[in-house]
């Protein structure tokens, strides 16, 4: 009895240390830790608000002449002849920045090059590289110019830049949301599926295209899909790139939207969008957050899915190869991550009972970890 006592205090002795530790570390971190962890559950418990009611699209709302502004700059460069005569299954804009020459160079000649798309996968898919004007205040008018002969070079040798005069910079992504929907409804309207993605993504094309495939098979509507953030609260931090001032934007949650790095919408959401945006005030910065305001109007909810990657990169696996459809923040690795994901060997290594099993291991082990990081889901290392 005495010994099972002795036990027992032990056991509350180890109890108390134990909380003493944790509400320690509580004290040191509790002014990062309440603000963040307070700020994500009110933003969530306001959620359903925000994406059931249109309260946000009322304060938004302006007159068509008003909304024009917003996306009324002049072309600099353009082909409005990319989609025509084309039965498109999907229309791929790339966010780039003008001086981005070899990111679009490694694209179309991995997974944007539509020669291989045509002939190897039997599709047409159209990639359009979208981008405003060179936004260095420090370059010199000599730096500019060199550089427009270069982009109008590069223009002629491809034929799939689309340039509008606005400066180039992370507060007019929302124009470059605006250039592509309004371009595809004056250009390329039949276009299937639409894709925005940017210049440091990497698509594998097969598996996007089986999937796009089977989606139009289905005749599927409503459709816009990519990697959802539900409940997210505005930041308010002033040092913060994605700073969100009160009298921009004075709700405590965005409605749900997918990660601009990669998201598709079939043909109908896309003139949906383009409706939505003709009459909405598109001053808040944040393309991600304008297209899930658009999509309220629009009568449209983001689906997840789990091989849309967010910010984050994935890990490089041939069992991850074989259904990875985004990856983001792939700025030198493009042609190297083609050459290895789109080997004949990764469909092998998955195949028969054992592939499976093998490869549902694996990317438990990858995926399912303990943190947050951004990229694929442990629920993807089952599907």
């Amino acid at each position: 009895m005495f010994i099972k006592f002795r036990r027992v205090k032990k056991l509350k002795f180890l109890q108390l240390v134990l909380m003493c530790c944790v509400m320690s570390v509580l004290m040191v971190y509790w002014e990062h830790v309440d603000d963040h962890v307070v700020s994500h559950v009110k933003s969530y418990s306001y959620r359903y608000l925000v994406n059931s009611y249109d309260f946000i699209n009322k304060s938004l709302s302006i007159s068509p002449q008003q909304a024009a502004r917003f996306g009324s700059y002049p072309y600099l460069l353009n082909n409005e002849d990319i989609c025509k005569d084309n039965d498109v299954l999907l229309l791929l804009f790339v966010k780039t920045s003008p001086g981005n020459f070899r990111r679009r160079q490694d694209i179309r000649s991995t997974w944007g090059n539509e020669s291989y798309i045509s002939h190897k996968l039997g599709v047409v898919i159209k990639v359009v590289f979208a981008m405003g004007v060179y936004s260095d205040v420090n370059s010199d008018s000599l730096r500019r110019k060199e550089l427009h002969k270069e982009l109008h070079k590069e223009h002629m040798n491809h034929g799939d830049l689309v340039q509008q005069n606005f400066h180039d910079t992370f507060h007019n992504l929302t124009v470059k949301l605006l250039l592509q929907f309004r371009w595809t409804h004056d250009n390329c309207a039949h276009a299937h599926f639409l894709m925005s993605a940017d210049d440091d993504v990497f698509i594998h094309m097969p598996n996007l295209v089986r999937y796009l495939q089977d989606l139009r098979s289905q005749n599927v509507r409503n459709l816009w899909v990519g990697h959802v953030h539900r409940g997210a609260p505005p930041v308010r931090r002033r040092d913060s790139k994605y700073y969100m001032p009160f009298d921009m934007y004075q709700w405590s949650s965005y409605p749900d939207y997918t990660a601009g790095a990669g998201y598709v919408v079939s043909g109908d959401v896309a003139a949906k969008i383009y409706q939505a945006t003709l009459s909405l005030n598109a001053s808040i910065y944040i393309d991600d957050v304008f297209m899930g305001i658009c999509a309220i109007v629009a009568g449209v909810s983001p689906q997840g899915h789990v091989y849309f990657s967010g910010e984050g990169k994935t890990l490089y696996h041939p069992c991850i190869y074989e259904k990875m459809i985004t990856s983001h923040g792939h700025e030198e690795d493009i042609r190297n991550l083609w050459k290895v994901a789109t080997a004949p060997q990764v469909e092998a290594i998955s195949s028969g009972l054992f592939g499976k099993l093998y490869c549902t291991a694996v990317k438990m082990k990858l995926l399912c970890k303990p943190y947050f990081t951004n990229t694929y889901p442990c629920m993807a290392a089952f599907i």
